[in-house]
């Protein structure tokens, strides 16, 4: 059962769903009302970007997983703008079936551990064995066959404990706030639970060797980079968010750094906001704020375009 859960954490990792989209015409007095939206969406203390066109309005909300408690936002603010909105985006729906499940029990260990007779030594560098090692003497664990994705995956959860004492993640407020007004739903995109076990087990254990230094050197710098990476963002500083060690770490694991999912999970945000950009009234998108604000992503392609963007520098 241990297995099977690091393993169905793992593929929430893109996960959200929704129906449809609906669209209404928009006039002067509709314009008013965008704007009505966009200003009680902003004081929520989450960070927005906003995308003013001929057409309507499209509101970028910048989610990070895992808002710590410590850093309080008003959460109430965004399921306000939401209740007035046309039609609402949330990000990538993971259509997990019973096989994978079961496949999960069946030959979870292929995701939790090394190939057979290897050992963390025969790919980590001399300081990256010696980190590697430290941690293992300071929290009482032994991290020689495990899987440097599963090795990051405890370090980050467990001996971080970033995913403890948090508050409800924006895509979760949107959600239920939609669903109780009955404000259109749809994922930004889909993706098969198969491929992702297929991309998974085909991961060389090499591949994931930067994801568990990004994580070793987060642990390393200890709680604190958990309540400054929350605190930066109900402040709006998206870019202190960026450069945060745990911010950096849950960047470069799977599957944003995999070359299969992190481009096509990219490529689906940007697509989806050019569609929302020519339609009528408020379009409001919950999107990973790291692939919003990194070099050369959402952000960057959608000011490429010429779209005036307005919202915090990222």
């Amino acid at each position: 059962m241990k297995t099977t859960g690091l393993a169905t954490l793992l593929l929430a990792a893109a996960l959200t769903l929704a129906p449809g989209v609906a669209a209404q015409e928009q006039d002067a007095t509709a314009a008013d009302a965008n704007d009505e939206i966009v200003v009680i969406a902003r004081r929520s203390g989450a960070p927005m970007w906003t995308i003013e066109t001929s057409a309507g309005t499209v509101i970028l909300v910048g989610e990070i997983a895992a808002v710590p408690k410590a850093t309080p936002w008003r959460p109430e603010r965004l399921e306000g703008a939401t209740d007035r909105a046309q039609r609402v985006i949330l990000g990538t729906k993971a259509k997990v079936s019973p096989g994978d499940i079961l496949r999960l029990i069946f030959k979870g260990g292929g995701l939790t551990k090394l190939p057979k007779g290897k050992v963390a030594a025969d790919y980590l560098d001399a300081a990256q064995l010696t980190r590697l090692r430290a941690l293992e003497a300071r929290f009482d664990q032994d991290y020689a066959r495990s899987n440097f994705l599963m090795t990051a995956f405890d370090l980050l959860s467990k001996r971080l404990s970033f995913t403890k004492d948090t508050a409800d993640d924006a895509s979760d407020i949107v959600r239920k706030a939609a669903r109780q007004s009955k404000i259109p739903m749809q994922p930004v995109g889909e993706v098969r639970g198969e491929d992702m076990l297929d991309n998974l087990f085909a991961a060389a254990p090499e591949t994931h060797i930067p994801c568990l230094a990004a994580a070793m050197t987060a642990t390393e710098v200890g709680p604190d980079v958990v309540t400054a990476r929350g605190k930066a963002w109900t402040e709006f500083d998206v870019r202190a968010v960026m450069a945060n060690p745990l911010e950096e770490a849950l960047g470069r694991c799977w599957p944003w750094t995999n070359d299969g999912f992190g481009p096509e999970i990219r490529q689906q945000w940007v697509s989806a906001i050019d569609r929302a950009a020519t339609q009528p009234g408020v379009t409001l998108a919950v999107v990973p704020l790291r692939v919003l604000a990194e070099k050369d992503g959402v952000l960057d392609q959608l000011d490429r375009k010429g779209l005036p963007i307005s919202g915090p520098a990222w």
